[in-house]
């Protein structure tokens, strides 16, 4: 089990005094997956840790493990051979019955209180596993289907309704509409969920759909700037960032109005976003194109109009094509504290860590 650790090291420190962040804990061979209150859980591998944060030092427990193929128990143990078979966790949804739902390479796991072993209960037929997970106040549980899709085929969204037991299509995109489904998100103002796919022209979508999936309204589309992934809903609108290779990425917001508000520019795509308190954060991964030059991890954050670029991390040596893009990792979920928590991954020096702030916004802590 990972120690809670030093203080860590980032590359760059907070930029201005209008939002700073004070370094709280560094965890080695951790990634973080979601929040639930001040609960934070985050994994080792294959193995589900959680913490609550409400005192120094921190304390970490096991929560559960997925059993999975032997080799995969070998290749999790190394930093290398992990990032290189895309080990572990990579989502995890906390449902309000205590069940927990979790995405792993190759299917849907999940875990009932009381038990220490996750159970698959889904095999993913396409594709290797959805980017996020979406939960209703209902306890619906749902996700997208993220894969290749060079021939555009139909593409599913899957929802669950007894605790991740059962999975059936709760809607389909029909063929040559989308590429695949990037994130569903469920917004507690407006009561309804926000869906966002790619990748190319048309297929670039926002969209808000019901929770019964009768009406779904299109609300941007058709350019580089609606592909997007990382989406925080806030009571004054939705947050989003774009995520292309092709051109300028920036965060917006939109509100009641429609008309996305361009916020700031960011140095490459973004793939995570999270709210602390007032304030919202987006990580720019390290995805070079002729456009995306920067060679750094940054993340930034900021409430209403004011952004800023908080802290950056240098792209490790390894190549991405085996060992993934540089990118900081933040939790989903709700979260009720005011730490940040990330997870930084082919970063030089900070490869696999996990940093946990204390976000301090002007006129004192958040």
């Amino acid at each position: 089990m990972p120690d809670s650790g030093e203080n860590p090291s980032p590359a760059a420190p907070a930029a201005t005094p209008a939002l700073s962040l004070e370094a709280v804990a560094l965890v080695p061979r951790l990634r973080v997956l979601c929040w639930a209150g001040d609960v934070l859980y985050a994994s080792n591998g294959y193995t589900l840790l959680s913490c609550r944060m409400q005192s120094l030092p921190l304390t970490w427990r096991e929560v559960g493990r997925v059993d999975t193929r032997w080799w995969r128990q070998i290749t999790a143990r190394h930093r290398l051979t992990s990032r290189f078979a895309r080990d572990g966790f990579h989502a995890l949804a906390v449902l309000p019955s205590g069940h927990l739902i979790g995405a792993v390479p190759g299917a849907i796991v999940a875990l009932a209180p009381g038990e220490r072993r996750f159970r698959t209960t889904h095999s993913i037929p396409r594709g290797t596993r959805p980017l996020n997970f979406a939960v209703t106040p209902a306890g619906e549980v749902l996700w997208g289907e993220y894969f290749d899709n060079s021939v555009r085929s139909e593409v599913h969204v899957y929802r669950s309704r007894d605790q991740g037991r059962t999975w059936n299509i709760a809607h389909t995109f029909p063929p040559f509409t989308i590429r695949h489904v990037h994130n569903i998100v469920y917004d507690r103002w407006r009561d309804c969920l926000w869906v966002l796919t790619g990748d190319v022209g048309k297929e670039c979508q926002i969209l808000r759909a019901s929770l019964d999936w009768r009406k779904i309204d299109t609300v941007l589309s058709g350019n580089q700037q609606a592909r997007a992934v990382a989406c925080v809903p806030r009571a004054e609108g939705i947050y989003f960032a774009s995520d292309t290779p092709l051109e300028q990425n920036y965060i917006y917001r939109l509100d009641q109005s429609g008309v996305p508000r361009q916020l700031a520019p960011v140095s490459s795509s973004v793939l995570c976003g999270c709210s602390v308190g007032d304030n919202v954060f987006f990580s720019a991964m390290v995805e070079p194109s002729e456009v995306n030059r920067d060679r750094q991890i940054a993340l930034y954050g900021g409430s209403g109009d004011d952004w800023q670029r908080l802290q950056s991390w240098d792209k490790d040596r390894w190549p991405m094509r085996f060992f993934q893009y540089g990118n900081a990792f933040l939790p989903a979920g709700e979260n009720a504290t005011d730490f940040l928590a990330l997870t930084t991954v082919a970063a030089a020096g900070h490869d696999l860590e996990t940093s946990i702030w204390r976000v301090h916004a002007a006129g004192g802590s958040q």
